[in-house]
């Protein structure tokens, strides 16, 4: 069960409860809802399972797996790409998980209320010009990531996870409740489960299927990893649909809480990015109890960031600690003094170092762009046509064979979708993220 809590916790994060609500807001809702189902089903599953087999066939970390799977081979150099794409997403990752932490604060002391909808814009605007700020809260949670990583898999990771996934599903529960209460509640859920397929078009679907990809964190062997810690005796694929399925209904839920509230209070669903941090402060300060709602939505995000935090350090870590012979905390401390130098280079973007730029890209951005357009969909093409094309096939049976839950019908159709579908849907991501 721990394994499987910190597995889910690796997926589970703000891709599902604030960019999912945004990207759906912004796509039409229940058709890209639908959509988005699919995609998780024909793609999402079986690239997790791509990983799954790679993780747990050799027991080791990226760059040990595909070197002890295709030996005389040069594969194990893209474990380097995936290595500079975790780095990179915890670098900015925690800039934005900073910002949870601001407002968890101003929440907190009362500051996020009584304001106008154009102060709320300008508020956040003005914090995030604010550099020492901005980089102060970055670094507090990089300690508090740090502190959880350093214990360990069982005394840190498991025990966190065992304890914070509950606790997120119950306060997502609390505010499911609230939301359904409200007067625009009928019109959020409608918009959200009543697909209208005339908004769906190509660009839609193409968005779907990024979310998919990007919310079951994909293509940074993040689950590769976790899936070496697994015994040999799991289900690999009732592991997957189980990480699957609880990703989706947590995106769910983030969507059943925001739209009833949205609708509620005469806000646009298509907010886009601003819906965190400019809109709903705006609900809160209109709602009744509105202080308390305030600190439960930022504590739960604060739950969600750290969890896939945590999760997306564990690929670094792993690699310092097992290729470099290294303890697991001189490897812990490794991983975060590279996340903070990155990541305070990504929080002063926005403030003294704004007008550097890459490309005509801030660090931030830049970071954002490299590692969600470009290595992410690729690290995860190359292990679907690894896993699927590549390694031995008796190895991929072997591993797909175990308490497998369905039978042979199941497993080939899961073959099928890894061999073909996966691996057309992704390139399809990669590439519409090069055009952006």
């Amino acid at each position: 069960m721990g394994a499987i809590a910190a597995t889910v916790g690796s997926a589970v994060g703000l891709g599902n409860i604030w960019r999912f609500p945004y990207e759906a807001g912004a796509n039409g809702g229940g058709a890209f809802l639908c959509v988005y189902l699919v995609f998780v089903l024909v793609m999402g599953i079986p690239a997790i399972v791509a990983e799954f087999v790679i993780g747990r066939s050799s027991h080791q970390n990226v760059l040990g797996s595909l070197r002890s799977l295709a030996p005389g081979k040069h594969f194990h150099w893209m474990s380097y790409v995936c290595i500079i794409a975790s780095l990179m997403i915890v670098s900015f990752y925690s800039v934005v998980c900073g910002w949870i932490l601001e407002y968890l604060y101003q929440s907190v002391t009362g500051g996020l209320l009584g304001h106008t909808a154009e102060e709320y814009s300008a508020n956040f605007a003005s914090f995030l010009s604010h550099p020492w700020r901005n980089l102060m809260w970055t670094l507090i949670f990089l300690l508090i990531n740090h502190l959880v990583l350093r214990r360990g898999l069982k005394g840190g990771i498991e025990r966190i996870s065992n304890l914070m996934m509950p606790l997120l599903a119950v306060i997502m529960v609390v505010f499911c409740v609230r939301s359904l209460l409200m007067p625009g509640a009928r019109e959020g859920l409608l918009f959200l489960f009543r697909p209208d397929f005339s908004k769906l078009t190509p660009e839609v679907a193409i968005n779907a299927m990024g979310q998919a990809f990007f919310s079951l964190s994909l293509g940074v062997s993040c689950l590769l990893t976790y899936a070496s810690y697994f015994k040999d005796t799991d289900s690999l694929m009732r592991n997957a649909g189980l990480v699957a399925v609880f990703d989706t209904l947590f995106a769910i839920l983030a969507g059943m809480i925001i739209f009833p509230a949205v609708f509620s209070y005469g806000t646009g669903p298509e907010a886009g990015p601003k819906l965190i941090f400019e809109v709903l402060p705006n609900i809160f300060g209109q709602m009744a109890g509105g202080a308390l709602w305030s600190v439960l939505f930022f504590v739960l995000l604060l739950i969600a960031a750290l969890t896939s935090a945590i999760s997306m350090s564990e690929i670094s870590i792993a690699f310092f600690s097992e290729e470099f012979k290294l303890p697991r905390q001189k490897a812990s401390f490794l991983s975060t003094l590279i996340v903070v130098v990155f990541g305070s280079l990504c929080a002063l973007s926005f403030g003294v170092l704004s007008d550097f730029k890459i490309a005509g890209m801030t660090v931030f951005n830049l970071f954002d762009y490299l590692a969600s357009n470009i290595l992410m969909p690729l690290g995860g093409l190359f292990f679907c046509v690894f896993a699927g094309w590549i390694l031995d096939r008796s190895v991929l049976k072997r591993q797909l064979a175990v308490a497998t839950p369905g039978g042979r019908f199941l497993m080939r159709a899961l073959v099928f979708c890894l061999l073909y579908v996966a691996p057309v849907a992704i390139a399809l991501v990669f590439f519409s993220g090069l055009l952006k």
